[in-house]
């Protein structure tokens, strides 16, 4: 006799099976025959409960973001599911598996506006518009089927964020329990022998070449590296890409230095990347400039098109690259590329306090420690001045620049990653769009140090404010709490410091603590220089 169990219990074995171990989020009234299957499941599934849904979906995608595995959360519907959205909008826009579980009205009231509680016009299409992929659970049955197809879609290809919800009813209906289908990401393509051919072709008439890496290439690094000696080629990245090739390897060029480089490429060699260092941030082509891209996503070769295109995973196209470019041999160039970062270095090191701060910050942070940004004028320079030692070690909101996602997806890291160091800096605006979770922090014992750099406004805007609108403030000022004061009433060991020197043994102390930290660092108003002419260089004259 077949055993029975119900469609949150045969959700819950699924995503066992599919290799999640933890999910973040809030009960609720539709969730809760789900909400006790994650009780059922004991310690297969860990729950870390939130104080808001927007924080459950900022964990899951910190958890998915550090490792490259599916981060879950659940929320109930309508505006659980809406609150969370950001989230799954930063997911989608940098390619993180982050998987949304979510319910429904009752099934037989979907779609006839009845005004019932969370009801939306249409939740899936509304999930649809901003996920990879989302499905509805209809019955019993269909649970590992629709799971394991949404995972597959998730995992395949450009990866992206899914969601499935299952209406109140169908939670709690019981049926035989199957054996249940696990999803896999489907197979890579298979690599273009005559576009590699094509690509060697351009890249042996090529006197300056350039590798730009995106977080596509997060598991390519060492052929990227290797790529690079072989061609005697500098390594860039933005955001995303900062790691896959460590920032003291010899080839590696801080994109600062490299748009001194870009002058006079005549190839480059986009990997897992959209370009958008190249296309929407210099904003100008070296004459003559030849495009290879090695993408996963045939549609890319279609959004920038390249002179060839290379549809692949990026550890197997650019390894058939090496393959094919085997017996080159190239004059070693890498005292030309550490001058450039010197350089560089010396450009941008009036960014201050930024930098002197950021550069404290490195200075302790375990090499294999993650460093988790924010919109914020901290988290703008760090994008060219934080040097990063390995892939997914900076965790970055992608091109959603979206405030808020810092402190609670540095929440989610650490519980993927509970021996790492995991660092997180806001500014105080960013930092009270997710305050509650110190709460969350406290009662899981999720020892993230949490750097709050209070200039008392969203910068950004205050700068903008002045510059381009002669100084009509509008809503750039900040009053904040006593941002110490208030860690400390939540429980949060809590510090503050005045300088980059206080901040390092700070720091330093924090790392040794086997609990949440909060750090407030007071910076004056509209004292910060700006990073912006070295993110958006003003444009090459010939």
């Amino acid at each position: 006799m077949n055993r029975k169990e119900t469609t949150g219990q045969a959700i819950a074995r699924s995503l066992v099976a599919h290799g999640v171990d933890t999910v973040f989020g809030i009960p609720g009234a539709h969730m809760y025959d789900f909400n006790d299957a994650l009780y059922g499941a004991g310690d297969k599934l860990r729950f870390i409960h939130t104080r808001h849904e927007q924080g459950a979906g900022y964990m899951a995608y910190g958890y998915a973001k550090s490792t490259g595995r599916i981060g879950a959360y659940t929320v109930v519907p309508g505006p659980g599911v809406l609150n969370s959205g950001a989230a799954l909008c930063t997911a989608y826009g940098a390619n993180a598996p982050v998987l949304c579980i979510t319910g429904n009205i009752m099934s037989h009231l979907i779609g006839r506006g009845r005004g019932q509680l969370h009801e939306l016009p249409d939740q899936l299409a509304t999930m649809r518009g901003i996920a990879k992929v989302a499905e509805r659970i209809n019955h019993q049955s269909e649970a590992g089927p629709v799971l394991s197809g949404v995972v597959c879609k998730m995992l395949s290809g450009r990866q992206g964020p899914g969601a499935i919800e299952a209406p109140w009813d169908v939670f709690g209906q019981s049926g035989p329990e199957v054996n249940l289908p696990v999803g896999a990401s489907a197979p890579h393509p298979a690599v273009n022998a005559d576009q590699v051919a094509a690509a060697v072709a351009l890249i042996s008439g090529a006197r300056n070449p350039m590798i730009m890496v995106g977080g596509g290439a997060a598991d390519a690094g060492a052929e990227i590296a290797a790529l690079a000696e072989l061609l005697q080629a500098p390594v860039t990245s933005h955001r995303s890409g900062k790691g896959i090739v460590a920032d003291d390897h010899p080839h590696y060029l801080n994109f600062v230095a490299a748009y001194e480089y870009w002058k006079k490429v005549d190839v480059l060699i986009g990997i897992g990347s959209r370009l958008e260092l190249q296309f929407m941030r210099w904003k100008w082509l070296p004459k003559g400039l030849k495009i290879i891209r090695i993408d996963i996503d045939p549609t890319e070769m279609v959004r920038l098109k390249p002179e060839v295109g290379i549809v692949a995973d990026a550890e197997a196209g650019t390894q058939a690259l090496i393959d094919a470019l085997a017996g080159c041999r190239h004059e070693d160039r890498t005292s030309e590329f550490a001058e450039l970062n010197k350089e560089a270095r010396s450009r941008f090191s009036g960014v201050q306090p930024q930098l002197a701060y950021l550069d404290a910050i490195r200075e302790v942070l375990p090499r294999d420690g993650f460093f988790v940004e924010e919109v914020s004028q901290m988290g703008f320079t760090a994008r060219f001045a934080f040097p990063v030692y390995g892939p997914r070690q900076y965790v970055t909101c992608g091109y959603q620049d979206n405030l808020g996602f810092g402190f609670n997806t540095a929440l989610g890291v650490k519980i993927a990653n509970p021996d790492k160091a995991v660092i997180s800096i806001s500014g105080d605006g960013g930092f009270m769009f997710g305050v509650q979770e110190l709460a969350t922090a406290v009662q899981h014992k999720i020892a993230v140090i949490a750097i709050i750099f209070n200039n008392s406004a969203y910068g950004n805007v205050l700068r903008d404010q002045k510059q381009a609108y002669n100084g009509r403030y509008l809503g750039s000022d900040l009053t904040n709490p006593d941002f110490v004061a208030l860690g400390k009433s939540f429980g949060v060991r809590s510090y503050r410091v005045t300088s980059p020197s206080e901040l390092r043994i700070v720091i330093e102390k924090a790392l040794s603590l086997d609990e949440p930290v909060l750090i407030e660092v007071p910076v004056e108003k509209g004292s910060e220089a700006s990073p912006w002419p070295f993110i958006h260089p003003a444009p090459h004259v010939e």
